[in-house]
C-alpha cells in the first residue's frame, strides 16, 4: 500500500483525509484548508494528533493552544475538542478504536 494511491475524502468542509484502517485503529492523514474549522465534538475514540505542516488552533477540554509542525496533542476519549486551521495544514491523527464512519 502507498499513501499516494489512497483516495482522499472530504470528511467535512476543508478537511480532506486519507484513511488507513487496522483491526483496532484508524490512521488519518489530513490536508486542511486555511480557515477550515472542526466544530466542538467528542467521541469514544482516543485520538492523537500530530501537526506535520502549518499552524492549527486546537481546543481540548476547554484549553486552547496554537500548534506548529512537530507538535503532538493527545485527546482522551469523550473529551470535547474543536479546531481551526490558521494556515493550510497537514495533520496526522490516530484513532482507537477504528473510526467506522471514515471507511
Amino acid at each position: 500500500m502507498n499513501l499516494s494511491k489512497i483516495q482522499s475524502k472530504e470528511i467535512m468542509p476543508g478537511y480532506h483525509g486519507k484513511m488507513i484502517h487496522g483491526e483496532t485503529m484508524t490512521w488519518a492523514f489530513w490536508d486542511v484548508e486555511k480557515d477550515a474549522e472542526v466544530p466542538e465534538h467528542y467521541h469514544v475514540h482516543e485520538q492523537i494528533m500530530h501537526v506535520l505542516e502549518g499552524t492549527f488552533k486546537f481546543t481540548v477540554g476547554g484549553n486552547t493552544n496554537v500548534h506548529n509542525p512537530g507538535d503532538v496533542v493527545i485527546i482522551p476519549s469523550n473529551v470535547p475538542h474543536s479546531g481551526k486551521a490558521l494556515t493550510n495544514c497537514r495533520l496526522m491523527d490516530v484513532f482507537s478504536p477504528v473510526r467506522e464512519e471514515y471507511r
